[in-house]
């Protein structure tokens, strides 16, 4: 539980997690946007 309270302590920690946390939301994003265009061409 160290490693939380150091994350969230600094702004530097602050920073970094929203990154992460930002490229995991757009990762989401992405495979259910491409899984929904690569289905039937005619739908």
């Amino acid at each position: 539980m160290e490693l939380w309270s150091e994350l969230f302590s600094d702004w530097v920690g602050i920073l970094s997690f929203g990154v992460i946390a930002f490229i995991l939301v757009m990762a989401v994003f992405f495979i259910w946007y491409f899984m929904s265009q690569s289905g039937d061409p005619k739908a």
